[in-house]
């Protein structure tokens, strides 16, 4: 104990230890001491140090700390041992750390991690029985998965102890571990984790209750958002029945808590996960019908029309109710039958749509708005019939405000935000809906006493012309593109005003500034509409003339380029995402999602399409033209060969009776040869020039019918409306050119195949004779050495004889007539082989 009264105590005298030495004593005496008072005590130290030497002690401290968990169960020494770790090294000590900090945090957590046998350890903690040991080793895995959530996932899930994770009570640990990692979360769902946390929640007070309720709604939305597997698992067990009670809130609103508003905007968004566009529709489908068989909708249009709610919560409950109904009619009708609670009665449509061409109201409000009327008209035909139905003379009650007054009004007021807004909402009333485009012609609006009234079409088109808002603009013609959309009527009504035509052409062809660009672009787009979808029932703006109209004024090219300036545009690209209008700020509400479905190929296509099929019709008739030019003359080409090769025959056959019949006259004869040996010199070359010419013209034809087909297959692939379009070419008339390169190709092709054949066995039969010759030569070589070795040897044996001779030895003549006649004989064997060789 002096030794820690020494660290922890008053100073000693003498020199005083560095930290690092004072550090490593401590870990000595960690893993050393046998007291439990004597390792408490120096944890505690370490853990004093560390605020200032937090590297050291973490290097040098982990495997001791590890090492206590390990072998002791001792409850204090593990509270100890794992808040040390937590608040020591393991996390990041405090806010507004340091990136050196947040470095070391990470550092000491793959040092953890790097060996499994540790999560696993912590595992083996959460056995225990004694909570007091259990929840220490909760808290540092949560604080582990919060540093490196994956890795931690990936150790449990191939860990021994992976059977653990359904006993993982705490919520805060499961909220960090079921992150993002679908496996996990089916094996949280599938041991009952739904049924516990919605009987946790009741039990808690539903959206009344504490923390506890937030904690278990996070893991909630953990567990479903993204998996489809779990979210089918959650409606097939009945489990969005029990979500109703959560939204039966009483008529007293006044003094929401900011728990009970935390815990029902976790409520809400719970529900719009299990609704969500980015679903499958089969299963989006199953679940509003849920939903509405259970009376959840029901009790989402309650709050929706009930005072004192809270503007947050009235904005994401609208947004929920936005997607329950989005696409789903049966859902859509009973929001259409909503009344709010006002005398006379109101639709609930009519009261939303007040909110939102209401610029008093808040954005996020207004937006909310917006979606759930556009989710109201999603593939609605019905309810778009009852909105147009609003605006029509007959149908117009004095008496009362209609959807369509409301939007009319929104449309022409002087708030740029709520001309947006008016306008992209009366567009979803017409997508995709032929009949209502046509019957919204036939609104008319009073502009001011003693005027005839206008037409909503015109009166859009005059607000465009006075010069308001980019964003006033932006949605009018957002609504004009939408509305004449593949109706030709309504495009012939769009032209029959005279100043229509000459504001858009001006629009386009002028240099304006970088904010004007969206609107040029639109208008642009506007025009080539107005060009796809027209009928020609008006004789000064048919196809042509407009086509023409733009060549002349603005140019194709600039034409395209700013038609181009809409779809490079980012908000374009932004709302192109996702349905919901979500954006920062009222001045970046530019694009609507629907509208950004509408494909500009046809507007570029209304104006390249003819001139693009004149300048084919007229290579084609110059290529067909050429291409039979080139065929007569090939032909007369072939007839003079034959008539040469005739000539030639001929000749032969002359020069061959003249040779015989004169054989006695050479000069003659020589005359005669010498005269044919010309003619046939001559008609060599002749013929050789013919074939020349032959095979120019051939490669000229395939040439000429590669362009074609080059032309023809790149025009198709570039516009594949050409096909379609009753103008546009028909290949029919290249066919007999095409049959016939056809049929030279092929030809063409055989010969290249012959010819390769050929080319192939006579490299076998090459390759064969070089290998013969190979070994020919070696064979020659070796005979060659034997007969060397043999002359050798019988030169040799005549020496041997002659010095036996010298010496006066006897040498047998018979022998060495023997020898000759043997040497003889073979001379003589050898020329009878060479004989029959030569035969």
């Amino acid at each position: 104990m002096n030794f820690f009264r020494g660290v922890m105590g008053g100073q000693p005298a003498g020199p005083q230890p560095t930290g690092a030495e004072t550090i490593h004593k401590l870990c000595d005496r960690v893993a050393s001491s046998t007291l439990l008072e004597d390792r408490r005590d120096a944890v505690r130290a370490l853990k004093s140090l560390s605020k200032k030497y937090r590297l050291e002690v973490g290097t040098q401290a982990m495997d001791h700390l590890v090492h206590i968990l390990q072998t002791d169960r001792y409850v204090f020494l593990c509270v100890c041992v794992c808040g040390f770790m937590i608040k020591s090294f393991i996390l990041i000590p405090y806010e507004n750390a340091q990136k050196q900090e947040e470095d070391l945090g990470v550092l000491f957590t793959d040092k953890f991690l790097g060996d499994s046998e540790n999560v696993t350890l912590l595992l083996t903690l959460l056995e225990e029985f004694d909570f007091h040991v259990r929840w220490p080793g909760v808290k540092l895995l949560t604080a582990l998965l919060k540093n490196q959530c994956n890795q931690v996932q990936g150790v449990i899930l191939v860990s021994p102890m992976a059977g653990l994770i359904p006993w993982l009570v705490g919520l805060l640990l499961l909220q960090q571990l079921t992150k993002g990692n679908a496996a996990i979360q089916k094996i949280v769902a599938f041991e009952n984790a739904f049924e516990r946390l919605l009987d946790i929640i009741t039990e808690e007070g539903s959206s009344d209750g504490g923390i506890v309720v937030e904690d278990c709604l996070l893991l909630l939305v953990n567990l479903l958002k993204n998996n489809s597997s779990n979210q089918n698992f959650f409606k097939e067990g009945s489990y969005i029945q029990r979500m109703k009670p959560w939204f039966e809130v009483g008529d007293d609103n006044s003094g929401w808590s900011a728990q009970k508003v935390t815990n029902l905007h976790l409520m809400l968004q719970l529900v719009r996960v299990m609704v969500s566009p980015v679903n499958s529709p089969g299963a989006t489908s199953s679940c509003q019908k849920s939903m509405y068989q259970c009376g959840l909708l029901q009790q989402l249009c309650t709050i929706l029309m009930a005072t004192g709610v809270p503007a947050d919560i009235l904005t994401e409950t609208i947004n929920t109710v936005s997607e329950v109904i989005r696409g789903s009619q049966i859902n859509q009708d009973y929001f259409a039958s909503v009344n709010a609670p006002s005398n006379p009665p109101r639709p609930a449509i009519v009261v939303l749509l007040m909110s939102m061409v209401n610029e008093r109201q808040p954005f996020v409000l207004r937006c909310a708005v917006l979606y759930c009327f556009q989710c109201f008209l999603y593939k609605n035909q019905k309810g778009q019939g009852e909105i147009v139905a609003t605006l029509l003379p007959s149908t117009i009650d004095a008496n009362s405000i209609s959807a369509g007054q409301l939007l009319c009004g929104g449309l022409f007021s002087a708030d740029s935000l709520s001309n947006w807004c008016a306008a992209v909402a009366l567009a979803h009333a017409l997508q995709d809906n032929l009949t209502q485009k046509e019957q919204l012609l036939r609104v008319q609006l009073a502009t001011s006493l003693g005027k005839p009234p206008v037409s909503l079409l015109q009166q859009c088109t005059n607000i465009l012309s006075q010069g308001s808002k980019v964003q006033t603009r932006v949605g009018l013609l957002m609504l004009l593109c939408t509305w004449i959309s593949n109706c030709p009527i309504a495009v012939t009504h769009f032209l029959h005003n005279q100043e229509n035509v000459p504001f858009l052409t001006g629009q386009i062809s002028e240099n304006l500034g970088e904010d004007e660009r969206l609107v040029q672009g639109l208008c642009a787009l506007l025009l080539g509409i107005c060009i796809y979808y027209n009928d020609n029932s008006l004789e000064n703006y048919t196809k042509e003339k407009l086509k023409q109209l733009i060549e002349k004024r603005i140019g194709k090219e600039n034409f395209v380029e700013k038609l181009g300036f809409v779809t490079k545009h980012e908000l374009y690209s932004r709302a192109a995402q996702k349905p919901q209008p979500v954006f920062p700020s009222p001045e970046q509400m530019l694009f609507d999602h629907e509208f950004t479905k509408l494909s500009l190929k046809k507007c570029l296509s209304s104006l390249n399409q003819d001139t693009q099929i004149q300048e084919l019709r007229e290579q084609v008739s110059t290529l067909s033209l050429n291409s039979e030019q080139m065929q007569n003359q090939i032909t007369q080409q072939q007839s003079q060969i034959q008539q040469h090769k005739d000539q030639y025959n001929i000749l032969k056959l002359k020069l061959g009776k003249d040779s015989q019949g004169l054989s006695s006259s050479q000069g003659e004869g020589a005359h005669v040869n010498g005269l044919h040996s010309e003619e046939l010199s001559q008609l060599r070359e002749e013929v050789e020039e013919l074939r020349r010419q032959h095979t120019l013209q051939h490669t000229q034809l395939s040439d000429k019918d590669s362009l074609i087909n080059t032309l023809v297959y790149s025009h198709a692939e570039a516009m594949p409306f050409l096909v379609s379009c009753p103008t546009s070419l028909s290949p029919r008339s290249l066919l007999p050119l095409q049959e016939e390169c056809r049929g030279l190709r092929e030809g063409h092709a055989g010969l290249e195949q012959q010819l390769a054949s050929a080319q192939s066995t006579v490299a076998i039969e090459q390759t064969e004779k070089t290998k013969l010759q190979q070994e020919v030569q070696e064979s020659k070589k070796e005979q060659d050495d034997l007969l060397m070795l043999l002359a050798d040897q019988d030169q040799k044996i005549l020496n041997l004889k002659q010095r036996l001779r010298d010496l006066g030895e006897t040498i047998d003549e018979d022998e060495d007539e023997l020898d000759a006649r043997d040497q003889f004989g073979e001379d003589d064997d050898d020329d009878d082989e060479d004989e029959d060789n030569n035969d």
